[in-house]
C-alpha cells in the first residue's frame, strides 16, 4: 500500500549535547502540498532531536489511521522502531534507556497511525533530507532556543 503521508524528518545538534534543532517535512503523497516545521533547543543531544522530530511530525496529522512512511537518517530511530526494541524497552519501563519521555510520547502517536520506516544516509544529497537537516541546524542556531526540560532535569 502506498503511504498517505511521507514525513521527512531530521534532527541535530551542535555539541552532544549543546544547541540542537529539528527539521520535519510532511508531503501529502502524489500532491505538491508540503509543510515544514523546525523548532530549536538550548540543550539537548542529537537522537533527542531526530526522536522528536519524527513525534512532532506524526501531532501534526489532523486524522487518525494514516499510512505514514518516515525518511529519516537516524539508524537510532529507525532500528529502534523497525528492528522492534522500542516496544521491549516499553515492556520493561523503558528502565536504563535514553529518552524514555520522548519514546512514551512517541508510542501514544504512533499506535494512532500505519507507520513504516526507510532509512537514508544522511548528507548524501537526498533532497529532502538535506532541507530537513538545514531546517534542523537553523532552528538550534534561533536566538531564542526553548528548554528541553526532560532532558536538563534529568541527564545533568
Amino acid at each position: 500500500m502506498q503511504p498517505e503521508i511521507l514525513l521527512y524528518t531530521d534532527g541535530s545538534s551542535r555539541g552532544n549535547p549543546g544547541p540542537g534543532g529539528y527539521g520535519t517535512i510532511l508531503h501529502l503523497n502524489n500532491t505538491k502540498h508540503f509543510k515544514e516545521l523546525s523548532k530549536g533547543y538550548r540543550k539537548t543531544t542529537n537522537n533527542r532531536m531526530e526522536l522528536l522530530a519524527v513525534i512532532v511530525g506524526l501531532e501534526a496529522l489532523t486524522k487518525d489511521n494514516l499510512t505514514v512512511l518516515v525518511v529519516s537518517d537516524s539508524k537510532y530511530v529507525v532500528d529502534s522502531v523497525s528492528k522492534g526494541w522500542v516496544f521491549g524497552w516499553e515492556k520493561k519501563g523503558f528502565a536504563g534507556k535514553k529518552n524514555p519521555d520522548l519514546w512514551q510520547r512517541f508510542l501514544k502517536i504512533y499506535r494512532k497511525h500505519k507507520v513504516s520506516f526507510q532509512w537514508v544516509k544522511g548528507h548524501n544529497n537526498h533532497p529532502m533530507n538535506e532541507r530537513c537537516d538545514f531546517l534542523a541546524v537553523q532552528a538550534s542556531k534561533e536566538p531564542k532556543l526553548l528548554i528541553d526540560e526532560w532532558y536538563e532535569e534529568n541527564e545533568n
